[in-house]
């Protein structure tokens, strides 16, 4: 891979993280809100309950991308980026723009998920 492209698919790393960061950072806040929230009824107290969980949900599933984006970024750094962990092939500059912290190519990434669905 160009150092042009290196730096590129950085750029858009350090962007998502930043993004990542504040949507955390939203959601707990949120979270607060939620808990000092004085709810009426039942109904009042299902929908924030409900609230809740979604909001933990969303923040869980960012700070797992977030720990992802961390990694490939370390990878950069350190080199090995863009290249599948399963074969070792480039990761194809198409599947790097639409997920830049993918850790295998797109055939391995089929592998991996059929083999854990067959669990």
């Amino acid at each position: 891979m160009r150092d042009s492209d290196i730096k590129f698919f950085k750029n858009i790393l350090l962007e998502r993280k930043v993004q990542i960061k504040k949507n955390i950072n939203d959601a707990n806040k949120e979270i607060e809100y939620l808990k000092d929230d004085d709810v009426g009824d039942e109904a009042d107290h299902a929908s924030v309950s409900t609230d809740r969980m979604i909001e933990q949900a969303i923040s869980s599933q960012q700070r797992k991308e977030l720990s992802e984006i961390d990694y490939s970024l370390s990878k950069i750094d350190f080199g090995g980026y863009g290249v599948c962990e399963m074969c070792e092939e480039d990761i194809s500059f198409q599947r790097l723009k639409v997920k830049p912290h993918a850790r295998y190519c797109i055939v391995c990434r089929e592998i991996i998920e059929k083999s854990a669905n067959k669990k």
